[in-house]
């Protein structure tokens, strides 16, 4: 216990993660790059009330914290410092804890989706619709901007003129918004049956489907839309990018 009290803790803030990635993944880098002296633990709290006293139980030892769902937008009020990016978006999903035991918050999924999704755009790319509210949406939402993408966002209880309700995807609107982009929690393992309600009848070969989900690596939003001759992509590579991001903001 002592040996592991004198390493550098990492962790991920979330609730009901132990599938998560970035435990995984940051695990696999250290010891693959020689970085012993770090380990990446996760911080699984029913309420983000705990996260004060998960911080002062590692204090000596903590050096940067991840979040995911659904805290990402919760975590703001336990910062000390916010990235401007961070802010406008209004979701934190990596904190680096300062010299003087500060607390600043950044999104590195507006990187990490970037990175990912640019690749694959084409020229008739110009229209998106964004499949869920939360955190993440809000990221990927700020992304589009950057890259002069026209959106709308999908939701179950639709609120001003940038919402539109599922009901209200028609074949005029899949025709006009190419890219389409899965936000939600459906179709995650284990549910992998489960799919946002959308009219895929109406996908083309000039479509394509991004699901933020990746595991499973093919989701059944995927599935349908590789059926029709869509690009799909899952968010793997995102999670990759923003993870990278991470470390480079915590040894900044």
């Amino acid at each position: 216990m002592e040996k592991k009290e004198s390493k550098n803790i990492f962790a991920l803030v979330g609730r009901n993660i132990s599938y998560s990635f970035s435990r995984q993944y940051f695990n696999t880098k250290f010891e693959k790059e020689n970085l012993e002296a770090n380990e990446y633990v996760n911080f699984d709290i029913q309420d983000i009330s705990e996260l004060p006293k998960k911080i002062k139980k590692h204090k000596k030892t903590l050096k940067g914290m991840n979040v995911t769902i659904p805290y990402k937008l919760d975590v703001f009020n336990y910062l000390d410092k916010f990235d401007k990016k961070a802010l406008k978006v209004g979701a934190v999903n990596t904190i680096k804890i300062t010299k003087k035991g500060k607390l600043k918050g950044f999104n590195t999924d507006i990187y990490g989706f970037k990175k990912s999704l640019k690749p694959l755009l084409k020229k008739g790319h110009s229209k998106a619709l964004i499949l869920g509210t939360g955190g993440a949406s809000k990221a990927v939402a700020y992304v589009l901007e950057e890259l002069n993408i026209k959106y709308k966002f999908v939701s179950r209880k639709p609120e001003g003129k940038k919402q539109i309700a599922y009901e209200d995807i028609s074949k005029d609107i899949v025709d006009a918004y190419k890219v389409i982009i899965n936000c939600t929690p459906l179709g995650t393992y284990p549910n992998v049956e489960n799919c946002p309600n959308i009219p895929y009848q109406h996908l083309t070969l000039e479509h394509l489907l991004y699901d933020l989900i990746y595991n499973p690596e093919q989701t059944t939003f995927l599935k349908k839309g590789a059926e029709k001759g869509a690009i799909v992509k899952n968010g793997y590579e995102m999670l990759e990018k923003q993870a990278e991001k991470a470390w480079e903001i915590w040894n900044s």
